[in-house]
């Protein structure tokens, strides 16, 4: 699948990879020969200056050498003015002045308060304030360049955060006035989509494991009923998205939706199609004729949100409401076109859909991307151990060398023995040891609250709220308190876009406690080592833990 669209992104490149391009990026009007004669020529030897291997050197004279070294260099290389004129006069006072600095110095300032931390890093003489805030409160002004990219400012504040770069990170366009956010594309300029804020809009920087899953599981986000072509297609995953990606195909999105009338609170359901062209709903059933077809919203100066509490400001039907924003809109409400859908899949699909239509090809590069770098940087890497089930097996050190255990049925009774030894060994030490602070059934009981995973006492709803914004993908969960047993925890897991939990219940074992999810028949003495047992097994869960969710102090 990556090689089709592959070829279709050098197809799409390949014009402006076959015109020359000069230094300021105008294309060149003559031909090749012309460009070359143009050059300057390097300085021929002369005859005598010719020497061959097997004739002795005369060796010059130190001072001859640096006369001819300084009289090649006058002339072969152009003449660089002088930055500082002002600096070289007799009668002028030692004072640089500020447009006189080299546009690119970084200038780093922090000024600290008691609620934020502001660290402004000056990038040029065009530099502009942002500030970003994370999912805690806390905030960082950043001062950027009035070019930089959201990739690039999500890739500074991994840096100055100490955060893992996993390529996940997001900056979001928060509104809190119009209940609305969505996450911006990693090629869009941070400072243009800030001017289309209003006041107290605010950009949030987060996870979204979701951002670019259509391109590994492109059949999950576009069910067979809601997608149709102008032309016949074979259905594989590849054709699907090349029919998105490639400008001259005609994909087209068909569902029903629930939209809010413009002035009013009242929702109409209607038959609504997306199209290159925008989004348009029918007036007669699910005819799709243009006679009976109505435009909704354009695509092309508008962007597509997610609601964040429709139902309650907006009288919503459904919890899976999004909404077309026309980038003139700032605060106000009434231009705004809301729309619901009757389910998470097919508001991922209208979503995706509008993103792909809007941008294309870029969607795929701003994926290949860090893929692309993580290739070149590959070879310098160093080998990280794969902890896959394919990698694992079992080994017997019983005898003086170790041996794989290649029978399932006397690998699993080697683990049985292998616990119940652990057992038995932690049981004793826990006996001899002293009851101190550090005492090992003390640490087993908080030293989960040292992980990333685990958010303490939050709410069922607050947990599945923060699971739905670092995205909807398979193996997206954390741990919490249990608000129904204080001795307990839950496990929230996403699977199939669907939030499920699953209760974490303590039981006791030859006077040690322990923690189970399956009723006692798989036992840990710590949360961390449940997290990591079901990293690798799936167990009785529906699919195995892989990503967790995560909250950055900035």
């Amino acid at each position: 699948m990556n090689s089709s669209l592959e070829s279709l992104n050098s197809a799409c490149n390949m014009q402006s990879d076959t015109v020359p391009l000069l230094q300021n990026g105008q294309h060149t009007a003559s031909s090749q020969p012309a460009a070359s004669s143009a050059r300057p020529q390097p300085p021929q030897a002369s005859p005598r200056q010719k020497v061959q291997r097997s004739q002795p050197v005369h060796i010059l004279a130190v001072r001859r050498l640096q006369e001819e070294d300084q009289q090649f260099r006058t002339s072969s290389l152009p003449a660089i003015p002088n930055p500082f004129p002002e600096l070289c006069g007799p009668g002028s006072p030692p004072v640089v002045a500020p447009s006189s600095l080299p546009p690119n110095q970084p200038i780093v300032k922090q000024v600290s308060s008691p609620h934020c931390t502001k660290v402004a890093i000056t990038l040029g003489t065009n530099g502009e304030d942002v500030k970003v805030f994370s999912e805690d409160g806390t905030s960082k002004v950043v001062e950027i360049l009035s070019d930089m990219t959201a990739r690039d400012l999500c890739q500074l504040l991994v840096y100055k955060s100490h955060c893992v770069d996993d390529n996940s990170w997001t900056l979001v366009e928060h509104h809190p006035q119009l209940g609305l956010e969505r996450c911006l594309e990693d090629h869009e300029i941070v400072v243009q989509v800030e001017g289309t804020m209003g006041s107290e809009s605010k950009f949030l920087f987060r996870k979204n494991y979701a951002k670019y899953e259509f391109f590994k599981n492109p059949m999950n986000f576009f069910p067979e009923q809601m997608v149709t072509w102008c032309h016949q297609s074979n259905g594989s995953q590849s054709q699907l998205l090349q029919n998105f990606l490639n400008s001259s195909s005609c994909p087209e999105i068909q569902g029903f939706l629930h939209v809010k009338e413009l002035g009013r609170k009242s929702w109409k359901k209607l038959y609504v199609c997306l199209r290159r062209s925008g989004l348009y709903y029918s007036t007669k059933g699910t005819s799709k004729e243009p006679r009976h077809l109505q435009l909704l919203a354009d695509l092309e100066e508008s962007n597509i949100f997610s609601l964040i509490a429709g139902k309650k400001q907006y009288n919503a039907p459904t919890d899976h409401g999004l909404c077309i924003k026309p980038n003139k809109v700032r605060n106000e409400a009434k231009e705004l076109r809301l729309l619901c859908a009757e389910d998470e899949q097919s508001r991922a699909c209208w979503m995706t859909a509008f993103r792909l239509l809007k941008y294309g090809m870029l969607l795929y590069q701003n994926y290949r991307i860090p893929q692309q770098r993580k290739a070149l940087l590959s070879p310098f890497s160093t080998p990280v151990r794969s902890v896959s089930e394919n990698s694992l097996v079992a080994m017997d050190f019983s005898g003086q060398t170790g041996r794989v255990i290649d029978n399932p049925a006397e690998a699993q009774s080697a683990a049985l023995e292998e616990g119940h030894a652990w057992r038995k060994r932690s049981t004793r030490m826990n006996i001899l040891s002293s009851q101190s602070p550090l005492h090992p059934s003390t640490l087993n009981s908080v030293i989960h609250r040292t992980q990333h995973w685990f958010h303490g006492r939050i709410s069922r709803e607050e947990s599945h709220r923060i699971i739905k914004q670092q995205g909807l993908v398979d193996g997206l969960f954390l741990l919490r308190d249990s608000q129904s047993n204080p001795k307990a925890f839950v496990l929230t897991l996403c699977h199939h876009q669907k939030i499920k939990n699953f209760q974490i219940l303590p039981c006791e074992d030859d006077g040690q406690t322990f923690f189970t999810l399956d009723d006692g028949n798989t036992k840990f003495s710590d949360l961390i080592q449940l997290v990591d047992f079901y990293q690798l097994n799936k167990g009785v869960l529906p699919c195995k833990l892989k990503h967790h969710c995560i909250r950055v102090a900035l």
